[in-house]
């Protein structure tokens, strides 16, 4: 068969048609049938493919459809058990289901009709409701379907779906680190990076509510409001900011830091209940602390007093309780003569650092 030469389709004569007209359509060259079936198949009486729409090459780029035979590529879904070509138009309205045996096993509807020159049947495939999955499989768009194809109409609602899934993705993203950030700036003191009051609640509740031991240092700054007298309150906001950093440097990743107030501080251990280890880094904030900081060629010195509690001397208490016991500790070491700490501890009243 010269599959280059116009194909002769058998079609039904309507009333409405002369017999002129009807030689026209009757003759349908290949550029012609390849541009409305772009899925087509020309098959041979004895199942062997004559030729292939350009699409349906596309899904074999491989090689291996042109020459094949029908039944070694394709595996019959519908109408089941037919084994001769011949038979297909007959069955069923010539409507068929096949699936490729091997790769991607796309499954297709179909429709054959057989040949007016009796040398083989046309059957023309459609991917049917699975067209997105194919279009991903073998990377086709709309020029791989006849223009009036529906297929055309379901890849631009797919384009037009995916562009939206897309865009909302973002816009979700978007409003996902939004809402981060303003829960992350809702519970951080602005001048300092550190946690606030709020932050600082949150953490007790949860350590609180899990039974997980912890320490709790009451900080409060010695000295301070004269710097903010001398120097001003940019100075002011300088040391503040120098504190912070000396807090961060001596607690772990897991601990709270937290600016409660102008120059008053917290610091949460978790799972950090020795004293005496809770009062050797307390001296060493104390210490880091009395060294002066710079600013404008003035130099800024403060010191801090310090109260420690902890969840393991004070069983049974709640967080608020503890933050007052540390906090009558840290007034005690204030009045002790600054620069110090001292213990909380019920039994015995604020006990001083050694």
């Amino acid at each position: 068969m010269n599959i280059g030469a116009p194909v002769n389709l058998k079609a039904c004569k309507p009333r409405a048609c002369s017999p002129d007209l009807l030689g026209r359509v009757n003759l349908l060259d290949m550029d012609a049938l390849s541009a409305f079936m772009p899925m087509h198949m020309v098959v041979a009486m004895d199942g062997r493919i004559l030729r292939a729409g350009p699409t349906l090459r596309k899904l074999r780029p491989e090689g291996g459809l042109i020459g094949g035979m029908f039944f070694d590529l394709f595996e019959m879904r519908r109408p089941r058990g037919v084994t001769d070509i011949e038979a297909l138009p007959a069955q069923d309205g010539g409507r068929v289901s096949i699936v490729f045996r091997d790769g991607v096993r796309t499954h297709f509807k179909a429709l054959a009709a057989k040949l007016s020159c009796g040398r083989g049947i046309l059957v023309n495939l459609s991917f049917g409701i699975s067209v997105v999955d194919a279009v991903e499989a073998y990377d086709l768009s709309s020029r791989d379907f006849a223009a009036t194809d529906l297929a055309v109409e379901m890849l631009y609602l797919f384009e037009a779906k995916s562009a939206a899934m897309s865009e909302s993705k973002k816009l979700n993203q978007r409003l996902q680190g939004a809402k981060v950030a303003a829960e992350e700036q809702a519970f951080t003191d602005t001048l300092t990076g550190l946690k606030n009051r709020r932050a600082l609640g949150h953490v007790l509740d949860r350590l609180e509510a899990t039974g997980v031991p912890f320490g709790l240092m009451q900080v409060d700054l010695d000295y301070f409001k004269q710097v903010n007298d001398r120097f001003g309150h940019a100075a002011g906001d300088e040391v503040l900011q120098v504190v912070a950093r000396v807090l961060v440097s001596e607690t772990r990743e897991c601990d709270t830091v937290a600016r409660v107030g102008g120059d008053e501080f917290v610091l949460v251990f978790q799972r950090l209940v020795d004293t005496e280890l809770l009062q050797t880094i307390a001296r060493r904030i104390i210490s880091r602390l009395e060294e002066p900081v710079p600013y404008e060629g003035n130099a800024c010195r403060i010191s801090c007093s310090i109260g420690i509690a902890t969840s393991e001397s004070h069983p049974g208490v709640g967080s608020e309780t503890l933050l007052e016991e540390a906090d009558k500790a840290l007034y005690a070491s204030k009045h002790a003569g600054r620069g110090r700490c001292m213990l909380a501890r019920p039994e015995a009243g604020s006990v001083p650092d050694g």
